[in-house]
């Protein structure tokens, strides 16, 4: 990772190759074999079936700012090109102020016209995320991400702010986003194709929830992130730039022609890894094998 994220400082995985092209398995360390099925199934649908036809050719992407200083965050969106941008709040060690800056810095890199969106990753309780979002307020906030953890909470701020809430943490599992919109708890729902199995499992959950959709990623290679680009393609409907342009937070790629955004787009086609820099980027694949074997457990 260029810079640290979700509390990480490299990222690791797995990549299946299949008749239909190539598939990502990297779930994070903390999910058990239950949980891993889903990203296992997402990798194996790359593989092995492919995905639905796309109703777009193009996707249009924000640009992540994470919890740096407010000279850095201008940097980074001036140099994207992105009309969209998700700057990252509620950083632990940081203080209020500092997201202020931060968020303000962003505003000026973008212009009156850029669109700001900001991630909390559930970090706030539901009094000091009333407060920041009404600071944040005037700079004009699209939406915030997963500002309070719990749905209960999300709910009872949805009703003391203005600012459209989006749900991301709290949304894990394909019955999830039905709970969001049951609780009142989201206006936006933040959907990753390898947690809910796949391109398919994902655009029948959408379906089913009926809130708008906002396509992110789970900070995986060009072969993970195609996936979710072809998830942005074939819904139906796609109101809001997608998170999907994370390649800029990696140092590193497995492919020779990274999926990378451009002017804030991103191009829809998949992405086959490349047999030197899979070498060179290398791990040992024994934990892996076995947290497959796991998780194939429990597939459906």
């Amino acid at each position: 990772m260029r810079t640290r994220f979700r509390g990480i400082t490299l990222r690791e995985g797995a990549l299946v190759e299949g008749p239909a092209g190539w598939g990502e398995f990297s779930p994070f360390a903390e999910y058990g074999p239950r949980e891993c099925a889903r990203w296992l199934a997402c990798a194996l649908e790359a593989a092995a079936v492919g995905w639905p036809e796309p109703v777009r050719d193009r996707i249009g992407v924000n640009v992540t700012v994470p919890a740096v200083g407010p000279d850095r965050a201008r940097d980074i969106v001036a140099a994207s090109g992105c009309r969209t941008a998700k700057v990252k709040v509620a950083e632990r060690g940081q203080d209020e102020d500092a997201d202020i800056a931060r968020v303000a810095a962003v505003r000026d890199a973008l212009g009156p016209a850029g669109r700001i969106r900001v991630d909390a990753n559930g970090g706030w309780d539901v009094d000091k995320a009333a407060r920041m979002l009404t600071a944040l307020a005037p700079f004009g906030l699209e939406y915030a991400e997963q500002p309070c953890a719990s749905l209960d909470e999300l709910a009872r701020l949805r009703h003391r702010v203005g600012v459209p809430l989006a749900a991301d943490e709290s949304i894990r599992r394909a019955g999830d986003p039905l709970k969001v919109r049951a609780a009142g708890a989201a206006d936006i729902v933040v959907l990753k194709v390898q947690p809910l199995g796949g391109v398919r499992a994902a655009l029948a959950v959408a379906a089913a929830c009926g809130l708008p959709v906002v396509v992110s990623s789970a900070v995986e290679t060009s072969v993970g992130l195609a996936a979710g680009v072809a998830l942005a393609a074939a819904l139906p409907d796609l109101a809001y730039d997608c998170g999907l342009a994370t390649m800029s937070l990696l140092t590193a790629d497995v492919t020779a022609d990274p999926l990378a955004q451009r002017d804030g787009m991103l191009p829809v086609r998949a992405a086959a890894a490349d047999r030197q820099r899979l070498a060179a980027l290398a791990a040992d694949p024994v934990p892996w094998i076995a947290r497959m074997e796991a998780a194939a457990e429990y597939l459906e």
